[in-house]
C-alpha cells in the first residue's frame, strides 16, 4: 500500500464513511490565499518544480526554507544561486529527517495529487521524481489555471494592497477561465507610520491610484474609501489585516491628524503614538468594511523578520519570522465593543498564531456574536505555523467546546503555492477522523449520522459559501 491511500488519516469506518460519502469531492473555496494575481492572468508555466515547490526568486515555501536551514542545507541551495536540481536535490535531502513534522505530509500529498507520483521522495528517487514532475510541468494541464482548475477549485482570494490596480484580476474577469479570482484588501502598510520615510512614500503611492494628494488623516480616509469602493466594483468582499495584537487605546481626532502630519514630514513617532494611531485606523477600516456589507479577518500573533543579519543579506519575509506573544483580549474586546456600540461590527474571523490565543479569541469572538447571522464572528482555522494536523485539531476542539464548530467556515490554503490545495484535503481528513473517534467514543450519536455528514459538507465547503457569498 502506497503511503498516501484512500483511508490515509482516516482511523475507523466512521471517520472513512464521513470523508469518502460527505467531504472528498466538494468543491473547494480559498477566501485567503497569496497566489500573485499576474501569474494566474497569465497562466504561468512553470519552468520546473523547484520553482513551483520550493523557490521562485526570493518568494516560496517558507515552511520548506526553514526545514532545509534546519537540516543543515547553506543558503545558497535555498535563495542562493544554485541550479534548478541542487535545490531540489537538497530539499529530497531534507524530507527523510521531516518525519512527524506536517511537510512530510504536504510534501507526498502533492505528489500523489498532482503529480501522480506514489513514491516516497528521499535521496535515492530524488532525479526519477525530479525529471517526472518536470515533464509533468510541461504540459498545457500542468499551468498554472489547470492545476487550479484540478483540484476544484470554485473560487480564490488574493491578499492585495489598496494601492494596487488590479489590473490582473479586471483581465481574469474579461478572460474567464472557470474559477472566480477576487481580491481581498489588505492596508497593512497604510498603517505602518513606524519607518516614516517607507510610509511617506507608500502614502505617495497610494494618493496616485486614488487620483488625490493625500496630505492629512482625513485625507488618507477619503482616498481609501475611494480605493475601497474599487476593489468593490472588482468583485472583493474581504479584508484582511496582520496584526501584532490587537490596538483600541483612546485618542482624539485631532491627535490623528497630527500624528499622520509628523510621520510626512519624516518625524519618528513615540510607542504610544503608533498606538494610537493603529486604533484609529483600525477602527475606521472595520466600520468601512460593516458599511460596505465585507468579511473582514484579523490575524494576530505574528512577530516579523526577526533575524537582522539575514534580513539585511536577502530582504523581508524570507521565512524568519515566528510566533508573538503579547496579549490580546483587553484590546480586541475594547476594539469589538466600540464598534458593536456603533452597531458597524461586520462579520469577522479571528485567527491566531500563538496557539495559547485559540480560546481566548474564540471566546472574543462569541461574546460579540449577536443573533443577525450564524457564526457572524467565529474563530478561523489554524494559521501559519498552526496549519498542520495538531494546530487544527487544538482549534476544532476550542471552537467546539467554547463556540459551534458545525458553523466553522473551514480551511483555506494561506499559501503562494498554486500546489497547496491537498491542505484542504488533510483538514477534511483531519476533520472526519476528530468526529469519527468521537462517534467511535460515544461522544456523538451515531442515530443522527445524517446531521453529523450534513456538518461535514457545510464545514468543508457549505458554510464558506453561504457566509461569503461569492
Amino acid at each position: 500500500m502506497p503511503f498516501i491511500h484512500d483511508d490515509f488519516m482516516l482511523s475507523n469506518d466512521y471517520a472513512r464513511e464521513l470523508y469518502h460519502d460527505s467531504a472528498e469531492n466538494l468543491p473547494i473555496i480559498d477566501y485567503h490565499c497569496h497566489l500573485v494575481p499576474q501569474q494566474i492572468a497569465d497562466n504561468i508555466r512553470f519552468r520546473d518544480i523547484t520553482q513551483l515547490w520550493i523557490v521562485d526568486g526570493h518568494a516560496g515555501d517558507h515552511y520548506k526554507w526553514r526545514a532545509m536551514r534546519g537540516n543543515g542545507v547553506p543558503e545558497e541551495y535555498i535563495t542562493g544561486e544554485r541550479s534548478s536540481w541542487e535545490k531540489f536535490e537538497k530539499w529530497a535531502e531534507t524530507i527523510p529527517y521531516t518525519l512527524r513534522n506536517p511537510l512530510y505530509h504536504w510534501t507526498h500529498l502533492e505528489l500523489s495529487r498532482v503529480f501522480g507520483i506514489d513514491k516516497l521522495l528521499k535521496p535515492e528517487t530524488a532525479r526519477e521524481i525530479f525529471e517526472e514532475c518536470n515533464a509533468k510541468l510541461a504540459l498545457p494541464q500542468y499551468r498554472g489555471q489547470g492545476l487550479i482548475r484540478k483540484f476544484g477549485v470554485e473560487t480564490v482570494c488574493t491578499t492585495d494592497d489598496p494601492a494596487d490596480d488590479l489590473r490582473y484580476h479586471r483581465h481574469i474577469l474579461e478572460h474567464p477561465f472557470g474559477v472566480k479570482v477576487i481580491p481581498a484588501w489588505r492596508p497593512d502598510k497604510a498603517m505602518a507610520i513606524e519607518d516614516p520615510v517607507s510610509y511617506k512614500a507608500y502614502i505617495e503611492r497610494l494618493g496616485e491610484a486614488a487620483d488625490m494628494e493625500i496630505s492629512s488623516y482625513s485625507g488618507l480616509k477619503e482616498a481609501l474609501k475611494k480605493r475601497h469602493d474599487f476593489f468593490a466594483s472588482v468583485g472583493c468582499k474581504l479584508s484582511d489585516h496582520g496584526l501584532d495584537t490587537f490596538y483600541a487605546a483612546d485618542y482624539k481626532e485631532s491627535e490623528i491628524e497630527a500624528i499622520f502630519k509628523s510621520v510626512l514630514e519624516g518625524k519618528k513617532v513615540s510607542d504610544e503614538e503608533i498606538a494610537k494611531f493603529r486604533s484609529a485606523f483600525l477602527l475606521d477600516q472595520a466600520v468601512m468594511d460593516a458599511e460596505a456589507g465585507w468579511v473582514q479577518q484579523f490575524h494576530v500573533g505574528a512577530i516579523r523578520n526577526n533575524n537582522a543579519k539575514m534580513f539585511k543579506a536577502i530582504g523581508p519575509d524570507t521565512g524568519y519570522d515566528a510566533i508573538h506573544d503579547l496579549p490580546c483580549a483587553a484590546a480586541g474586546h475594547r476594539f469589538f465593543s466600540r464598534l458593536a456600540e456603533q452597531d458597524k461590527l461586520a462579520k469577522t474571523i479571528l485567527y491566531n498564531l500563538n496557539p495559547k490565543d485559540n480560546e481566548v479569541l474564540a471566546t472574543m469572538a462569541y461574546t460579540f456574536n449577536d443573533g443577525t447571522y450564524p457564526g457572524k464572528m467565529q474563530l478561523g482555522a489554524g494559521w501559519w505555523f498552526l496549519d498542520q494536523e495538531d494546530g487544527m485539531r487544538k482549534q476544532m476542539n476550542a471552537l467546539s467546546s467554547l463556540g459551534l464548530l458545525s458553523r466553522f467556515v473551514g480551511m483555506l490554503t494561506d499559501s503562494r503555492s498554486f500546489i497547496s490545495y491537498p491542505r484542504h484535503e488533510y483538514f477534511r481528513r483531519i476533520l472526519c477522523d476528530q468526529l469519527g473517534r468521537d462517534l467511535a467514543d460515544g461522544k456523538l450519536p451515531v442515530s443522527d449520522m445524517n446531521f453529523i455528514h450534513k456538518m461535514v459538507k457545510d464545514i468543508s465547503y457549505f458554510n464558506a459559501k453561504n457566509y461569503f457569498d461569492f
